[in-house]
């Protein structure tokens, strides 16, 4: 409810210049187009990008927009419980980059930039190559839901769920979850030159770990980024035509499911070409 009237108050404030963003090349996703109302998404995540100062936290403002128009199309399919935060992790960056961003959306505020890993098979100090396949060893990029806290092998960690069908919806099932690491963080990258990598888990330094679990739990989104042609071209949510505000009228149904398509899965997994 706090969101929803924040996003109401924003949408206001900027009707002003939503015109201007009309012809906006700021983004390269595919736009949200035959809307009406197109103009003042593009208004407000313009104004919420500039409002964090997320360019000086080296978030590009294009990446913003995909992390949050998947935001209100998980909002509207009611796939959201923690409404209050969005977390971006930014793989297009180098591993050695605070490429983690957890936004706070109702304080506008950044509340944690920090170092986050990626899995051994999908890169070095940068990630090129995703799957969803169990034992690849490799990160799953696209849109995520976060789950219940547990403790485990890793201690005190946060489950994930995939929002997106042949994508990244075996993502529990690969036990791919959010934990702490003592081989990401500076000390690492001093001696090695690169921070840690992990089995495909997006992990961060242990002196963190718990606070940001504490923030993203219970169903909150969660968005792995890379600059994937084959992601951008498959992801449902990405592409996603939607009214404002009654995304649930959405004609794309992002819920997981275990009936993938092996074909599609496979040309998936061998990464970008």
């Amino acid at each position: 409810m706090r969101l929803a009237v924040f996003t109401i108050v924003l949408l206001l404030s900027c009707a002003s210049y939503s015109q201007s963003l009309k012809n906006s090349n700021h983004f390269t996703v595919p736009p949200i187009i035959n809307t009406p109302d197109a103009p003042a998404i593009i208004t407000i995540t313009d104004s919420l990008y500039d409002n964090l100062h997320l360019e000086e936290a080296g978030l590009e403002r294009d990446i913003f927009f995909q992390a949050y128009k998947g935001f209100l199309y998980l909002l509207g399919k009611n796939k959201l419980h923690n409404t209050d935060v969005l977390t971006i992790a930014d793989y297009s960056q180098s591993c050695n980059n605070r490429r983690l961003y957890v936004i706070d959306l109702v304080g506008m505020q950044l509340l944690y930039q920090t170092y986050v890993s990626h899995g051994k098979n999908s890169g070095g100090e940068f990630a090129s190559s995703f799957s969803n396949q169990k034992d690849s060893n490799k990160s799953s990029i696209g849109f995520l839901i976060t789950g219940e806290v547990y403790n485990g092998n890793y201690g005190t960690a946060l489950r994930l769920d995939g929002a997106e069908p042949n994508i990244n919806d075996h993502v529990r099932d690969r036990d791919i979850v959010f934990h702490g690491s003592d081989f990401v963080n500076d000390k690492i990258i001093g001696q090695k030159g690169k921070i840690g990598r992990s089995l495909g888990c997006p992990a961060v330094p242990k002196a963190e770990h718990l606070a940001i679990i504490a923030s993203i739990k219970n169903g909150s989104c969660f968005f792995i980024y890379n600059q994937s042609e084959i992601y951008a071209k498959r992801s449902k949510i990405i592409n996603a035509k939607f009214d404002w505000p009654s995304m649930a009228t959405a004609d794309v149904d992002a819920t997981a499911s275990n009936n993938g398509n092996p074909k599609a899965e496979k040309a998936y997994t061998e990464g970008i070409k």
